[in-house]
């Protein structure tokens, strides 16, 4: 009897799931005992942590988007009908065009939305680079701020949790090539003890900010924003004033998880190792979907939908699970415009940043190039 395999979601943890099972499945998909179905929410596929590079001038819009249909085998059945109802009961999925979609197995990779209309005046007052019309408006006012107080602000949870590191190394080093870092007084806000979740990259980033002259302020939990008064304020208590506020908003996941009660806030319980849903065992959760305490990064979905297809191809195939996932994380950290470093690491062992170096900058613009590889599950 022919099986299917449903993937809500169409970014790239979902994307190299379907590439990925399309290449070791082929005399199946051949032969009709398998059959691929994607539930996307667009014809286009977007690079998303190209985005941090736009307001700097150092990528162009056009570079981060390709046509979905053409990054995706041809075999899979690709919809652009987003899911409106996941009813793990009765294995079907309802889209919002009104279609049912029966399966076997279910890969949720719904991934995560930035939410910051959730704090009080950050829509209206903030500017941020997580989607696209947000880094244009960024672009815009990096080009016409002249000096002045910056404040980057980071709420949780958010994805690419260097991300705001790196905006804060990149604008450093943007703004003193224009000649205003003299003019400037740039202020790092997080909502714990320490400048990152993970104590090792907090502790090299510390130094790292006071050799540059990056002031920060941790237990900033943002309360609200006053867009006319420029004043970021924290559930501490804390004042921020600013010319410009660069903000990296609260996110959440695909409203379709909270609708369809599988997972608070869009985030779905997940098995650590078997990346089962809990509760499941023909659900799979991939990338920003799973509510797994580790980072919400593309190298993460990228490990994790290497698992998963793994897994699905042995169930399949053979009746037996193949390989558990061990956590293992990798991100590129920009420290300039011109050098940078990396971390990875895992459930067992904790990232150690080495020291920056040109080399690995240079990796990371050309990991920039690699990522339509990647997406087709051939890096």
């Amino acid at each position: 009897m022919s099986k299917t395999i449903l993937i809500v979601g169409g970014g790239l943890s979902g994307t190299i799931v379907a590439n990925g099972l399309c290449r070791q499945m082929g005399g199946e998909l051949r032969t009709g005992a398998l059959n691929i179905t994607m539930l996307g929410t667009s014809e286009t596929h977007m690079y998303q942590p190209g985005l941090l590079y736009v307001p700097f001038g150092r990528m162009r819009e056009a570079e981060l988007f390709r046509d979905q249909r053409k990054v995706l085998d041809k075999r899979v059945n690709f919809f652009v009908d987003p899911a409106k109802h996941i009813d793990v009961e009765k294995n079907q999925v309802t889209t919002e065009a009104g279609r049912t979609f029966k399966y076997d197995y279910l890969v949720l990779a719904s991934g995560s939305r930035i939410m910051p209309q959730t704090i009080p005046g950050m829509k209206e007052g903030g500017h941020w680079f997580y989607d696209l019309d947000g880094a244009r408006k960024l672009r815009t006012a990096l080009n016409e701020f002249q000096g002045g107080k910056i404040v980057i602000n980071v709420n949780a949870p958010h994805k690419c949790p260097v991300a705001p590191l790196e905006a804060a190394f990149m604008l450093q080093e943007f703004l003193k090539g224009k000649g205003l870092w003299d003019k400037t007084e740039l202020t790092y806000t997080y909502p714990i003890g320490r400048l990152h979740a993970l104590e090792p990259v907090a502790h090299w980033a510390k130094p790292e900010f006071e050799r540059l002259g990056i002031k920060y302020e941790t237990f900033f939990n943002t309360e609200s924003v006053d867009p006319e008064a420029k004043v970021i304020k924290s559930m501490e208590g804390s004042e921020l004033p600013y010319d410009l506020l660069i903000t990296i908003p609260p996110h959440q996941g695909a409203q379709v998880i909270d609708d369809s009660g599988l997972g608070k806030g869009g985030w779905v319980p997940t098995n650590t190792k078997t990346l089962h849903r809990e509760g499941s065992t023909n659900v799979f959760v991939v990338g920003d979907t799973t509510n797994i305490p580790i980072s919400k990064a593309g190298s993460t979905a990228h490990f994790e939908a290497d698992v998963t297809i793994d897994n699905l191809v042995s169930l399949i195939q053979e009746g037996s699970f193949a390989r558990e996932y061990d956590g293992k994380v990798f991100c590129f950290v920009e420290t300039g415009l011109g050098s940078g470093t990396y971390v990875w690491f895992n459930y067992t062992t904790p990232p150690n940043p080495g020291p920056p170096s040109q080399m690995i900058h240079w990796f990371k613009l050309a990991y920039n190039r690699l990522y339509w590889l990647s997406a087709r599950g051939l890096l």
